[in-house]
């Protein structure tokens, strides 16, 4: 008995007004309904009829009970893992009434409730528990490790070109050097940390801050950065170590083989329940080989944390032109504290 009322205590349910959730719960009671049908027909010529007419009831309540669990998420979030799954079967089983009794004086036989009631609660069971599965098969072992590979990957060629640069001020200005070692710390401290949870935006920014003034001690004038912030909540989750990466491709890509000073665009924004992150850097047009291919390796990096985190509700998009590469990514506003 006690191991059930963990299991409870641990039941791990979806985002109810994640995307991904609601193609994932549309996708699988369309699936059990087809199965439904094709044990009630009789015969395959009549299993297009029986799901049609089965699937809209289905679609009803599943999209129904969607919709009212998104909008009470956050009264859902101070509830137990438990009272959730409870508060979900009762939304439920109370829309598959209601839709059964509207179109009860459309069909030619009452509905039968207790097989209403049966069916909807044998799905709700079988959805809950299926997502509980999925999130267990991918936390904490697999999540982990893989979050911690993909955040724990900084060139070594920053820390061989910071060091040097330190090395070439030392003498010049000694108070300089102290503050680029104490920033080169700082970068690497955060690198080194378990990177599991969302951060706030502003401990972003400051970090990328720090490393852009660790590249700029190197390159000089030669880099140029323009931050256009304004409009961002700072106290936006983000996931760890992504904006600084990107600016490191921008410096390595973009900055890096120009032979005269460019500059470094990095737009953030919030737009509805969007938060908008933009980075644009010159690019070459002829430029090719390992550059490129590092660069899309970064990519597909943020791509996979950013499913990991947001699932579908979160986007990485790349454009060429007019001689910028810009990067545009979109994720959920999920309000934390600054830092």
């Amino acid at each position: 008995m006690a191991s059930i009322r963990e299991n409870f205590r641990a039941l791990r349910l979806p985002d109810f007004c994640n995307l991904g959730t609601w193609l994932r719960v549309l996708l699988a009671v369309n699936g059990m309904a087809l199965l439904a049908a094709l044990f009630a027909s009789r015969h395959l010529a009549a299993l297009p009829g029986a799901f049609a007419e089965m699937a809209p009831h289905v679609e009803l309540v599943a999209l129904g009970s969607l919709v009212v669990l998104c909008a009470g998420r956050r009264w859902l979030q101070r509830l137990s893992p438990l009272a959730q799954a409870v508060v979900a079967m009762l939304v439920a089983l109370a829309l598959a009434t209601f839709f059964s009794a509207l179109v009860a004086p459309l069909e030619s036989e009452s509905p039968s409730y207790a097989w209403i009631w049966f069916w909807t609660a044998l799905v709700v069971v079988v959805l809950l528990v299926w997502f509980d599965l999925a999130a267990r098969a991918h936390a904490p072992a697999v999540a982990e490790a893989r979050l911690m590979a993909l955040t724990a990957r900084i060139r070594p060629h920053f820390l061989f070109n910071s060091l040097n640069a330190v090395l070439g001020v030392i003498r010049a200005d000694p108070r300089r050097a102290e503050t680029a070692l104490e920033e080169l710390a700082a970068l690497f401290r955060t690198l080194m940390q378990e990177n599991r949870e969302l951060v706030p935006l502003s401990a972003e920014i400051a970090l990328s801050r720090q490393y852009l003034d660790l590249e700029r001690l190197r390159l000089g004038e030669r880099l140029q950065v323009r931050w256009d912030v304004e409009s961002c909540p700072p106290d936006a989750l983000v996931p760890p170590l992504m904006l600084q990466p990107l600016l490191e491709n921008a410096v390595y890509h973009g900055i890096e083989p120009l032979g005269e000073p460019g500059e470094i665009g990095i737009l953030l924004s919030r737009r509805q329940d969007q938060i908008v992150i933009e980075v644009a850097n010159p690019c070459n047009a002829a430029g090719t080989g390992s550059h490129h291919a590092g660069n899309h390796m970064a990519l597909a990096n943020i791509r996979e944390r950013l499913t990991l985190f947001f699932d579908l509700e979160a986007t990485l998009a790349t454009e060429t032109a007019a001689g910028r590469y810009r990067v545009r990514i979109n994720l959920p506003y999920r309000r934390g504290e600054p830092a």
